[in-house]
């Protein structure tokens, strides 16, 4: 067996250690829910009664029976995002396999889901972050009804995912697998589609041309095919042992995404320990090892800047405490092994087709880089996750991967990795602690200093931007976007002009208290300053032209005023009530108010 790499085994420890309060807290939690036999068996006969007055007569006689599990679906279908609507028709599916095999299934509950797609740029993108929360209680509230003995989570996109994961892993007494719906299948290029947006921001091209590309791109049913945060949760789900094995990347409306899904109610099923096997509950599965493994997925995938903070959340959720530190020290050992948009030209149906998830964990294993002694959906151990599966005459079935890469300008094995590391760098200084994403930015554009320009608002720095007053060197400072000021929104907006300057030969970088979108590209940006401006961090006190040093490489960000200047500098802070307004903002004022610091999880959940 390879021996695990000492830089993981370090961070790991660290972890662990820092944990130990915590973890012992959700621990003890979980085992104080979990009981022999059907969870439901010590129920009142009214409660039984609402929980089978609408169920079909043989369901009835099979849950009242109390012989074998019942298993609660909580769905995030909405036919508004294209990753969702798959999901339309999984519950019938479901409970028809679940009869088949002599148990019972009923959806629990349904959870919100929003696109970031569809709100980037408007005033619903400041609902964005804090829907995983939201989502994080309705699945607690669908689980709260005590009667099921395991649980099946429908979800794909950016917040849906780690707000499932949030709810239901305190429930980790249950029976857990998450259930994907697939990527659609691969339209217009992410290169040619990310050139008519540059085109479209210089006024080359009008909205006409503009709307034919996006629409040509994201085209059919499935999640986006760029390796954005809805992409990134597949994998990590997959890395983490929630997923069936090579599930993340298979299409939907096929035979084999049908059988995964069926197969995904099976082990469910089998995971209750009533079918002859060990119970496995998502609380065995979810510990130190396996967020360190989900850090390492990140890494070595190039994934999602948002996951600096949703895998910090979700792992508070199980009383693993995280900081990105241990992102960065990871990061560091890490080689990057795959290139998938925006860190290359390739989308995840290239990746999938190049050796997918199976190929990547093999490599990743076989090199001591992912803890293998941690249990799965499958039972104990990775082992398995090497595979991918294919029907065998109709049938499911897994088979090994192949041992060579694809396509090597995809996916790499780690002896000739795209890079030596993750691609992901913690930047310190005196303006507070942010993190870069630097897989997709040239080495040449790696360290700028600039001066500033200040706005506190995206708008604003457009409008520079359109008005022709930023052909220049500069660092854009964008504040007052932090989860207190206004709910973090991602700033995606921003990438296209800023790309256009950096093509025009200026040295252009972003810093900023807000998000980038999962997508994060080739322009450098300082992105979760902690502490954000509304908090009194320093960014707030920061002037136009001040100069700024934004360095990837030594891991700097250095604003070049002295202390005493900075301090005398009055703080004032902009009129946010319109962003307390409208859009349903007004009722997110409570999340704003108690939400933690980024590199925390931004969350009003797990404040401390």
């Amino acid at each position: 067996m390879t021996a695990l790499n000492p830089t993981l085994a370090r961070v790991t420890e660290r972890i662990v250690q820092r944990s130990q309060s915590s973890r012992h807290a959700y621990l003890q939690s979980v085992a104080a829910q979990h009981k022999a036999g059907p969870q439901r068996a010590d129920m009142g006969c009214a409660n039984m009664a609402h929980t089978s007055a609408a169920l079909p007569a043989r369901d009835k006689i099979v849950l009242h029976a109390e012989r074998t599990p019942h298993v609660g679906i909580v769905t995030a279908y909405n036919d508004m995002l294209s990753a969702h609507q798959p999901y339309e028709h999984y519950p019938e599916q479901l409970r028809a396999l679940a009869r088949r095999m002599g148990a019972s299934a009923q959806v629990a509950g349904g959870v919100p889901a929003m696109c970031d797609g569809i709100t980037q740029g408007e005033a619903g993108m400041e609902l964005s972050l804090f829907s995983r929360d939201v989502i994080a209680l309705a699945t607690a509230v669908a689980l709260s009804h005590k009667v099921f003995d395991a649980a099946l989570m429908l979800g794909v996109c950016d917040k849906i995912v780690p707000g499932l994961f949030m709810g239901a892993v305190q429930f980790g007494h249950l029976s857990t697998v998450f259930v994907p719906a697939g990527p659609m299948t691969s339209g217009l290029s992410n290169d040619a589609k990310a050139k008519v947006r540059q085109q479209y921001a210089q006024g080359l091209v009008g909205r006409e041309a503009l709307l034919e590309s996006e629409a040509q791109a994201y085209h059919s049913p499935g999640t986006c095919t760029f390796y954005g945060t809805a992409n990134s949760n597949q994998m990590l789900m997959e890395i983490m042992g929630l997923h069936l094995p090579g599930a993340s990347f298979v299409n939907p409306g096929t035979a084999l995404r049908e059988a995964l899904t069926e197969a995904a109610m099976v082990r469910a099923l089998a995971n209750t320990g009533r079918t002859g096997q060990a119970a496995i509950g998502m609380a065995d599965i979810v510990s130190e090892k396996t967020i360190v493994n989900g850090i390492v997925g990140l890494l070595a995938t190039g994934g999602s800047t948002n996951h600096t903070i949703h895998l910090v959340a979700m792992a508070r959720a199980a009383g693993v405490l995280i900081d990105w530190d241990d992102f960065a020290e990871l990061s560091a050992a890490v080689p990057l092994l795959a290139r998938v948009y925006p860190n290359g030209s390739a989308d995840v149906n290239h990746f999938h087709a190049a050796g997918g998830m199976g190929f990547l964990m093999r490599e990743l294993m076989n090199n001591g880089l992912l803890h293998t002694d941690v249990a799965t959906v499958m039972g104990h151990g990775l082992q398995g996750y090497t595979q991918e599966p294919w029907l065998n005459d109709g049938a499911l079935a897994w088979r090994d991967v192949p041992t060579h890469s694809g396509d090597l300008n995809v996916l790499r094995p780690v002896a000739e990795p795209f890079s030596a590391d993750g691609g992901l760098r913690l930047l310190q200084g005196n303006l507070g602690r942010s993190v870069v994403k630097v897989s997709a930015v040239k080495p040449e554009h790696r360290v700028v200093r600039a001066p500033a320009v200040v706005v506190s608002d995206q708008q604003d720095l457009l409008a520079l931007f359109n008005a022709g007053e930023l052909k220049r060197d500069l660092i854009a400072v964008v504040r007052y976007q932090g989860p207190r000021a206004n709910g973090m929104p991602e700033l995606h907006k921003l990438t296209p002009p800023l790309a256009v300057l950096q093509d025009q030969g200026f040295k252009v970088a972003l810093v900023t208290d807000g998000r980038m979108s999962g997508a994060s590209g080739k322009v450098p940006a300082a992105i979760h300053l902690s502490p954000e401006a509304l908090a009194d961090g320093p960014i707030a006190r920061v002037q136009d032209g001040d100069m700024i040093t934004l360095d990837c490489e030594r891991g700097i960000l250095h604003l070049e005023v002295d202390e005493a200047t900075l301090a005398a500098r009055a703080v004032h802070h902009p009129d946010l009530s319109r962003n307390a307004h409208g859009t349903g903002r007004e009722l997110f004022g409570l999340f704003r108010q108690h939400a933690s610091t980024a590199e925390t999880g931004a969350s009003p959940l797990f404040n401390a």
